[in-house]
């Protein structure tokens, strides 16, 4: 499987796709934190994560900020309600003209931020590597991954190193150099950044600095201009410095981790600490009815148990391969959400390490065994959770030197010997119901169908663990997950 194959048609849309987009109703969202810990006795560790739907720009944090991002402005959406009060003919075509002249900005700038055709190949590896190194064995418990939060995060923590300690996060982002990284890592930012009155999708950073250290500008100044990340400085362990770091969690996520973010701060040794925040809220395009949903069985690893099942009936496309069947479930936003389930016999971690269902989800218009028919949707709602330790996959996927601190080169970010990445983990929490879907995560490093489907229907059960994936209007994947057991 190549990875320009399976990346292809990361940056098609269909007209039809952007025309449909209504408006979401912006309401805000029951907020959740998004972070923890950092540095324990270390040197440096990060947080990062990708959040959609608050507010629009960075947080301020008074008291301690010595940069704010300057996010970069979009074209609006285009405004329909003078079509509607137009009183007369002549009205009616003074405000279409104007609409159309609304739509055709907005269209040329929601296409403009669309340039990730070049990185096919890296993007697409990273995200089958990764996605089966940290969703793999989950033995029977829920998992939830942010692909593009943790991509950015590494990509910000290679800024800060140098040598073989930046060689192998480069290796592992699939970028010749620095400067390669920073042109992917830009393509993905705007790719995802979506802040027009009808869809937000903002990707926040922040750098977290020890006011009694030394740093170098050079540094700060790469993750500014490339990530769109704010600065702070304060004391490191110090309780007002916590509650500054906490209050921007909760402004970037809505507060939807507010757990998480309550138990966040840094102790006294910590030198620096990354942020970043990936917030997700989006209606389902064609809602399920509420009194349609039943309870019934789902069959986990560990035995029977009781969920809630959506359902649906109408028509749609219906996917199959060797091992799995797949539909999707339209959102609002423009993207969607891929439910693959297994074959009988099949287990999730087998088409984890197979990739195939990627291939899928990044470009779903090039798939061959597809078919448009009635499609039965039966799918349990669920709310999970979930928290990975990222260490020991990053240096089975060849990162190892960031950890140690006899190894680490931190050397772009600071005079300082024996800096190193103290942890590395990743929590997210997806919850889906009949209006739509809620997602966010934050990462730190301080699918039966195996032939086709009936001519004119199908039954797409979802009654045993299967895979999601979220993806965005380009087919860029947010969220990725194993469902074992929706009533966990």
């Amino acid at each position: 499987m190549k990875g320009e194959d399976i990346y292809n048609g990361v940056t098609e849309i269909r007209d039809d796709l952007i025309e449909g987009a209504a408006a979401p109703q912006r309401r805000r969202p029951a907020k959740k934190r998004l972070l923890g810990t950092v540095a324990a006795v270390l040197a440096a560790a990060l947080v990062a994560g990708y959040f959609l739907w608050p507010g629009s720009g960075p947080a301020v944090i008074e008291g301690y900020a010595i940069a704010e991002a300057e996010y970069p402005e979009m074209a609006p959406y285009p405004d329909e309600s003078g079509l509607y009060a137009a009183a007369d003919e002549a009205a009616y075509e003074a405000a279409y003209a104007e609409f159309e002249a609304q739509y055709d900005a907005w269209s040329d700038d929601v296409y403009a931020r669309r340039n990730l055709d070049s990185h096919a190949a890296e993007l697409a590896d990273y995200l089958t590597s990764g996605a089966a190194q940290f969703l793999s064995g989950a033995e029977g418990e829920n998992r939830a991954l942010s692909p593009v939060n943790v991509y950015m995060a590494l990509a910000m923590l290679a800024e800060l190193t140098e040598g073989e300690s930046r060689a192998q996060l480069l290796e592992l982002l699939g970028a010749e150099d620095i400067e390669a990284l920073r042109e992917t890592a830009g393509d993905v930012w705007n790719a995802a950044y979506r802040d027009d009155g009808a869809i937000a999708s903002i990707l926040a950073a922040s750098v977290w600095l020890r006011g009694d250290m030394d740093y170098k500008q050079e540094a700060m100044d790469a993750l500014a201009e490339y990530y769109y990340a704010s600065s702070f400085r304060g004391e490191m362990g110090s309780g007002e410095y916590d509650e500054a770091y906490r209050a921007w969690l909760n402004e970037q996520t809505g507060g939807l981790l507010g757990d998480a973010a309550a138990e966040s701060g840094f102790d006294a040794e910590t030198v620096l600490a990354l942020a970043a925040t990936v917030y997700f809220r989006s209606k389902w395009a064609d809602e399920f009815n509420p009194d349609k949903t039943e309870g019934g069985v789902f069959r986990a690893p560990d035995g029977e148990v009781e969920a809630e099942f959506m359902r649906s009936s109408d028509g749609g496309y219906y996917y199959w391969a060797d091992k799995f069947s797949a539909v999707s479930q339209g959102l609002e936003s423009g993207g969607g959400m891929w439910f693959i389930l297994p074959d009988k016999g099949v287990g999730v971690d087998e088409l984890l390490a197979d990739g195939s269902y990627m291939e899928l989800a990044l470009n779903p218009g090039e798939w061959a065994d597809s078919s448009y028919i009635i499609i039965n949707r039966s799918i349990p709602k669920f709310d999970i959770s979930s928290g990975i330790d990222l260490a020991g996959g990053l240096k089975a996927l060849g990162v190892t030197d960031v950890f140690d601190a006899e190894t680490s080169d931190f050397s772009p970010m600071s005079d300082m010997e024996g800096v190193f990445v103290s942890s590395a983990s990743h929590n997210a929490r997806v919850a889906i119901d009949e209006e739509g879907v809620t997602a966010a995560a934050f990462t730190e490093l301080a699918m039966a169908g195996a032939g086709a489907p009936p001519e004119e229907e199908v039954d797409f059960i979802l009654d045993r663990p299967f895979i999601f994936v979220i993806t965005t209007p380009n087919n860029l994947p947010l969220f990725v997950g194993v469902v074992n057991n929706p009533a966990a």
